[in-house]
């Protein structure tokens, strides 16, 4: 394994998240010494669920504002898997918290997909991902929680439209994207009836 160290760091901007700029150095593929500075962003980690229905087929998505999608020219309001900051939770308390602040959903089971870095480039979060089932009798007001400025628009719709809505770009969200493919492939690579009694 290669070699690498924090030379020094520099705090930028602390506010909503943290912003820092640092000093690093690495060995080089050829085992020499390089140094880089680099910003990196820092809001803590976070976990996302996709809410599906496995008898109906209907799975919840939110719609909410998203100021960076704004700035670099694209539609603010993304279409998304509840998600959020951990804040002192495990990654599975968070999840189900944030499906029913979000889109008021009680989660029935909860199977844990994958932890992984979205922009490890620039930003530290680790988001780990999971798909939760709900039915009808689970369901509760939703859309966030007014005194930390969210306002969430709650949408049900089949698993199939939604994932049409990656090939068509309604959906850009890479973390839900993830997880309706993620979904996909379970349907893809679970064994038939007739294959399982073979």
């Amino acid at each position: 394994m290669r070699n690498s160290k924090i030379l020094s760091s520099e705090l930028l901007v602390k506010s909503w998240g943290t912003l820092t700029e640092y000093k690093f150095q690495f060995s080089k593929i050829s085992g020499e010494l390089a140094e880089i500075s680099r910003e990196v962003y820092d809001r803590g980690n976070a976990a996302a669920v996709l809410l599906h229905n496995p008898d109906s087929d209907m799975v919840i998505l939110v719609r909410q504002f998203r100021p960076p999608a704004m700035v670099n020219g694209s539609n603010p309001f993304l279409l998304e898997v509840c998600a959020g900051v951990l804040e002192g939770d495990d990654p599975e308390t968070c999840a189900r918290k944030e499906a029913l602040e979000e889109a008021g959903v009680i989660v029935n089971d909860l199977r844990f997909v994958a932890s992984a870095y979205g922009l490890p480039a620039s930003v530290t979060e680790v988001l780990s991902l999971f798909i939760g089932t709900y039915d009808d009798s689970a369901r509760r007001p939703g859309g966030g929680l007014p005194d930390e400025g969210e306002d969430i628009e709650v949408i049900e719709l089949p698993f199939q439209t939604a994932f049409q809505m990656i090939l068509s770009g309604e959906i850009i969200d890479m973390k839900t994207i993830l997880l309706l493919q993620h979904l996909m492939l379970e349907r893809m690579v679970a064994p038939t009836a007739d294959s399982a009694k073979s």
